[in-house]
């Protein structure tokens, strides 16, 4: 029987749900900052005071039980909201203030963060950004687990329990050889591609999937079928290999004034019928009560795309 006078703490919610999202102790105790033991009498505590076994042990796996999936849903939106009412209380004043940790994929976080920390500080000095770069997988597991508040990253995600805001599309330039037939170009087509040897981010950028993407549009495969292909884990090393006379490659538009810079490469537009961009939002949990703050960052987000995109030369 229950303890109806017993109120879970919000550690003991935050461990229930650090455990079922991982379904392991060990990660969840190392996620939490706390130790196995600790972790464990939290649990216990928990399942106690409601009377309610929440996760089955076993040597083997961690599972969740029935109950447990029907408590989950609720235990998160309990920390959201926890959450939620700390960054009011730094200061009630109907703007962004207090802490918000907010995860941003490496194809954006360069370019357009130094503006959008520029605005931050003059319209919200009271908010304490902490920023996480990272794939765009990572940022999402991090976004489930509540390791994050929010991310910018490329939508859609089509991850269920969390919820976007588009802010705004993103032209691709093809940077090509300063040699290249094509530099200077503004009027590409997706099936041009073709006619370059495309240098690609490494497994797990979503930036290679969407160039991936084009290529099929343009119907052919970008990876050579019999041997490894070239690629890179950043966009500056792709750059450096462009400019190396080693292939081409496409960069979001708001790259090109850092990553263009070098004498021996140049870029080149696709016409507006090929529809060569993508789409980014910021992305939350469905769960969380702070859509109001995450809509007022997404403004400075977009802001901050803007005002580089309109320091490229036209």
């Amino acid at each position: 029987m229950s303890n109806k006078e017993y109120r879970p703490t919000l550690a003991q919610l935050r461990t229930f749900v650090t455990i079922a999202e991982n379904k392991h102790f060990g990660t969840a105790a190392t996620k939490l900052n706390i130790s196995q033991p600790s972790l464990s009498q939290a649990l216990v505590a928990l399942e106690t005071g409601l009377n309610v076994q929440l996760i089955e042990r076993s040597t083997r796996r961690v599972i969740v039980t029935p109950a447990g999936e029907k408590l989950l849903p609720l235990a998160k939106a309990t920390l959201d909201a926890a959450e939620n009412f700390l960054s009011h209380a730094h200061g009630a004043t109907g703007t962004l203030s207090g802490p918000l940790s907010i995860g941003i994929i490496p194809t954006i976080a360069p370019y357009i963060l130094p503006t959008l920390i520029e605005l931050v500080r003059d319209k919200y000095p009271d908010l304490e950004l902490h920023i996480i770069e990272d794939q765009t997988k990572h940022l999402v597991q991090m976004l489930r687990d509540g390791g994050i508040d929010c991310a910018i990253l490329a939508v859609p995600t089509n991850t269920a329990g969390l919820q976007e805001i588009p802010l705004y599309e993103e032209r691709f330039r093809m940077v090509v050889p300063a040699h290249h037939p094509f530099a200077g170009r503004k009027d590409l087509k997706l099936k041009d591609l073709k006619e370059v040897s495309l240098l690609l981010l490494d497994d797990g950028h979503c930036l290679r999937d969407q160039i991936v993407d084009l290529c099929r549009k343009a119907e052919f495969n970008p990876m050579p079928p019999n041997h490894a292909e070239t690629r890179a884990a950043s966009l500056t090393t792709v750059l450096q290999l462009v400019s190396a006379d080693m292939g081409a490659t496409l960069i979001p538009e708001s790259a090109v004034q850092t990553e263009c810079v070098r004498p021996a490469v140049e870029t080149a537009r696709f016409h507006d019928a090929a529809s060569a961009y993508r789409k980014v939002g910021i992305v939350f949990r469905g769960s969380s009560t702070r859509y109001d703050d995450f809509s007022l960052l997404g403004d400075l987000v977009t802001r901050s795309f803007n005002q580089v995109i309109s320091q490229l030369p036209r």
